[in-house]
């Protein structure tokens, strides 16, 4: 995704040109805008946005543990290897993760570590708004929550990370 497009001109690309548009706002998932391209014409950025929910909602569980699987780990190995996708790497650079002092990096490292041991999933954030510290003390919360509520969590971040990417593509 680069630049910007009116949301009459995505009501009215082809089928393919419209997942092509939407296929990264929703991390390595171009199925979510595949499933909502027949809904068309969407009236705006929320109607949108709240069709691609329903269709993530609609998938089913292991659906959403493929959305969830392929997000990148913040501060993680892919960042590391500048493996990010373009919206990743801007999202968490935001945020100064790419500036860690060692201290913080061995502290993501190990959090990391012990959020995917416990839930089986990497740690998701909509980033925007937190500095490194508000990052780690999500980090250490969220790794008190319950399998089902960590789940649900992940989810509701990734829909937040959406409708951001969604509201930087779509001016209102």
């Amino acid at each position: 995704m680069s630049g910007t497009i009116s949301m009459n001109e995505l009501n009215n690309l082809s089928a393919e040109d419209f997942v092509r548009v939407l296929g990264g706002i929703f991390e390595h998932s171009p199925w979510v805008a595949q499933g909502v391209v027949k809904q068309r014409p969407f009236a705006g950025v929320a109607d949108l946005h709240q069709a691609m929910i329903q269709c993530i909602e609609q998938a089913g569980q292991d659906a959403q543990l493929r959305l969830i699987l392929a997000h990148p780990e913040l501060a993680g190995k892919a960042a590391v290897r500048g493996e990010l996708t373009a919206e990743s790497s801007s999202e968490q650079a935001g945020a100064g993760l790419d500036n860690c002092s060692a201290e913080e990096f061995a502290t993501l490292t190990a959090l990391n570590q012990a959020y995917r041991e416990k839930f089986g999933f990497p740690f998701i954030l909509a980033v925007r708004g937190y500095d490194r510290a508000g990052i780690i003390e999500q980090f250490q919360r969220r790794l008190g929550l319950a399998p089902e509520a960590e789940m649900a969590e992940s989810l509701a971040q990734i829909y937040k990370i959406g409708r951001l990417r969604l509201d930087g593509l779509i001016p209102g």
